[in-house]
């Protein structure tokens, strides 16, 4: 079949490489326009663009489906089939009935649950054991249209969203590929999505990485994870911001030995930092967690032992968010 493909992300580039290598005859792929990028902030193409270039595809980077160049762009490919990963525009009503054979997104969840931009990471943020990649066609409602095909996928206890996201992507691709086969043939049967079941998976912004101390070890180490490496988790230390790498929970490790205690049972406090040599711990509202690496503004990110020992702790030092 003719294939215009909608892409921008990393995540979006195994599902294009695998249409290159397949029957199927890409002639055209929709992706972002140049975003700025990196510490020099210079503008950058997006992964799914260069991959094309390479390719030799013809690529086009409307900054909205509805501009009528982007529309008649999409007419001159003439695609059967536009299949669509992590692309990241709206397409509008009057360009879903263009290919005969529909737009067929690439969604990393088991539909219908975590419809939306942020699956994955809320997948992780909720604590799904299973999560997976579907295959259905667009409609104008937010991912409700018909299941195309589906794979299933373990969550493991140390994913991050950047691990659960490459395995998923990976896969994926050829779902995607099978998918299409399928359609070509006429093997594919849509199955309508259930009407329970439905949760949303709305974009995780800046705010919504912050750590909350407040909140268990087991919440604080889901939050982390979930948000590495966008849009990277962080608190605030002695009012800068620093981005946090995943923790690990330490249960109820016994901290009497803690420095300062006359008690002999200290328990850190919600954010309390505790040093030894080779580790920092960090309270939390029920149980102390490992801190994995430390970014302050403007550096690199570093083991939490060597930030540590930079920035000098006091006791009982928290951090502040």
């Amino acid at each position: 079949m003719r294939v215009v493909y909608a892409g921008t992300p990393e995540a979006a580039v195994p599902g294009l490489r695998a249409l290159l290598d397949s029957a199927h005859e890409v002639v055209g792929v929709l992706t972002r326009p140049d975003a700025r990028a990196g510490r020099g902030r210079a503008l950058r193409p997006s992964p799914v663009r260069e991959l094309a270039e390479q390719a030799g595809v013809e690529v086009c980077t409307p900054r909205s489906l509805r501009e009528p160049d982007a529309g008649e762009q999409l007419r001159r490919w003439a695609p059967d089939v536009c299949p669509v990963v992590a692309y990241g525009l709206l397409v509008p009503p009057e360009l879903l009935t263009v290919p005969p054979h529909g737009w067929v997104n690439l969604h990393f969840s088991l539909l219908p649950a975590w419809r939306g931009a942020a699956p994955v990471q809320h997948a992780l943020l909720a604590g799904d054991d299973v999560t997976g990649a579907v295959t259905f066609t667009l409609e104008e409602g937010l991912d409700t249209g018909p299941v195309l095909g589906r794979l299933t996928e373990r969550v493991r206890p140390r994913d991050t969203s950047g691990d659960l996201l490459e395995r998923l992507s990976t896969a994926g691709a050829q779902l995607l590929v099978a998918t299409l086969d399928g359609l070509e043939t006429g093997a594919v049967v849509a199955e309508p999505q259930p009407g329970d079941g439905v949760s949303l998976a709305p974009k995780i912004e800046v705010a919504d990485a912050r750590v909350d101390w407040t909140a268990p070890a087991f919440a604080v180490d889901r939050r982390v994870r979930a948000c590495t490496p966008a849009p990277g988790a962080w608190t605030t230390w002695r009012g800068e911001r620093c981005k946090l790498g995943p923790v690990e929970p330490l249960g109820t490790r016994d901290m009497s030995d803690a420095p300062g205690t006359s008690d002999g049972a200290h328990v850190l406090a919600p954010g309390e930092l505790r040093v030894d040599r080779d580790e920092v711990a960090v309270g939390t509202a029920a149980g102390p967690v490992r801190l994995g690496t430390v970014q302050p503004p403007g550096k690199r990110p570093m083991a939490a032992a060597d930030w540590a020992r930079g920035v000098r702790p006091e006791q009982g030092e928290r951090f502040d968010g």
